[in-house]
């Protein structure tokens, strides 16, 4: 059988395993799916030993991204983008291929909400590993501004440099952030510790949609404030994860699961619905 792994530290907590488990079984794939959480400092050798002992693929989630894009044989036009794989695939002839399906599955997540992406003026806030990741796709939806705020303003400036070529993308500093914008995600981990990004109440509208990476059993923080100041549209990153990891089975098994039976699954596990 298959074996397939998602490599992190932690990583105990992950759903990785109930998503992959259910997208198997409805797609009629036969493999297995299972944890692996390497000291820090020896992930580059639990990759080698999975991959010489049969593994067809993995995903890598923190912190280890950036270190698989160091250690793969070949990259996806994504991941080089993004600077970090999230998807290792062994190909037929034997080669280790580097993906990255995070933005793609922001991308996905954002349109099964109904969001309009294409002229659109998007705030992103955060400049880190996760920013990078969604702002190839986010830009190929041809919004008509992408601005990048955060807390140190030159790691925004050089994200937005980095990727003026494939579309109209700024960088900012809160203070001066000017709306309105019809889309904010908020990239960066502040909800983790029930923190928020210095964001000004006065740009959240009524008409905003309004998207944190982060999720849990309830509200975030970010989307608990942005309710609190008039914003209808709210989203976690649940189905990002749901998302990006059917990318991902998409990468490994050549065929496409659906993702809204998955989704329900899953919030029953967690105990949102």
């Amino acid at each position: 059988m298959d074996r397939y792994l998602v490599f992190g530290h932690p990583v105990r907590h992950s759903k990785s395993p109930f998503i992959h488990t259910l997208f198997a079984r409805q797609t009629q794939q036969e493999l297995e799916y299972g944890l692996a959480e390497p000291a820090v400092d020896e992930f580059a050798q639990a990759l080698r030993t999975f991959f010489d002992q049969g593994g067809k693929g993995c995903n890598v989630t923190v912190p280890f991204k950036e270190q698989a894009f160091t250690l793969v044989d070949r990259l996806s036009p994504r991941a080089k983008r993004a600077g970090a794989v999230n998807t290792i695939k062994l190909t037929d002839d034997g080669v280790l291929l580097g993906d990255n399906t995070d933005g793609a599955g922001l991308v996905a997540d954002l349109k099964s909400h109904g969001v309009t992406l294409a002229d659109s003026r998007i705030l992103l806030l955060g400049a880190g590993g996760a920013a990078r990741g969604a702002l190839a796709p986010l830009l190929a939806e041809l919004p008509s501004e992408l601005v990048i705020a955060n807390r140190t303003h030159t790691k925004a400036q050089q994200l937005a440099a980095e990727f003026h070529d494939l579309g109209p993308v700024t960088a900012q500093i809160y203070e001066q952030l000017a709306g309105p914008f019809d889309l904010v995600i908020n990239s960066t981990s502040a909800s983790l510790q029930g923190e928020l990004p210095p964001l000004a109440p006065a740009l959240i509208h009524t008409d905003i949609a309004i998207y944190d990476m982060m999720y849990g059993a309830s509200d975030t923080a970010f989307i608990c404030w942005a309710k609190q100041h008039g914003a209808r549209q709210t989203m976690d990153g649940l189905g990002m994860l749901v998302e990006q990891a059917a990318e991902a089975f998409t990468v490994w098994r050549g065929i496409r699961p659906g993702t809204k039976q998955v989704l329900r699954e899953l919030k029953r596990n967690l105990g949102v619905i």
